[in-house]
């Protein structure tokens, strides 16, 4: 069924109609009461499938919270300038760092402490580009120095 068929309980008239002479009439109270009760339907199907949507997508969701000085890698995938060890593709390492973080804005903000091999980069990411560092030592996925990055 159309919104337009729902709200007002016929078809749409098509464009062949619309030049019908006759009176124009205005709704009445009880039209206006059974089209509020069928917004107030549509409304409730449309939280019905929203949460229906919501439970399938909620399994897939990472809920991860970093603090300020925890150490954290950082993915490069998303950075179109960045080449690393001259490797494109499945072979060039996917994560870099680990790095410090210098302060949390919200739940989903981060801004890093950057060296200065990694000048050209902003500092603030999204934590969807964050990995917690699990390890205590400072091993390095990927050596900075071999890093280069794109001036364009």
């Amino acid at each position: 069924m159309t919104p337009y068929e729902m709200l007002y309980g016929r078809r749409c008239r098509t464009s062949s109609c619309w030049l019908e002479a006759g009176e124009k009439q205005f709704g009445s109270p009880e039209i206006v009461q059974q089209t509020a009760k069928k917004v107030a339907i549509a409304r409730e199907k449309l939280k019905v499938a929203r949460d229906r949507q919501k439970m399938y997508a909620d399994p897939h969701r990472r809920l991860v919270t970093f603090a300020e000085g925890e150490r954290v890698y950082l993915k490069l995938s998303p950075w179109k300038g960045v080449i690393c060890f001259g490797k494109r593709g499945k072979l060039a390492p996917i994560y870099i760092g680990p790095f410090h973080i210098r302060q949390v804005l919200n739940d989903q903000i981060v801004v890093l402490d950057l060296p200065t091999e990694l000048v050209g980069i902003y500092n603030t990411f999204n934590v969807c580009y964050l990995r917690k560092c699990k390890v205590d030592n400072e091993i390095q996925i990927l050596p900075l120095q071999d890093l280069k990055v794109d001036s364009s």
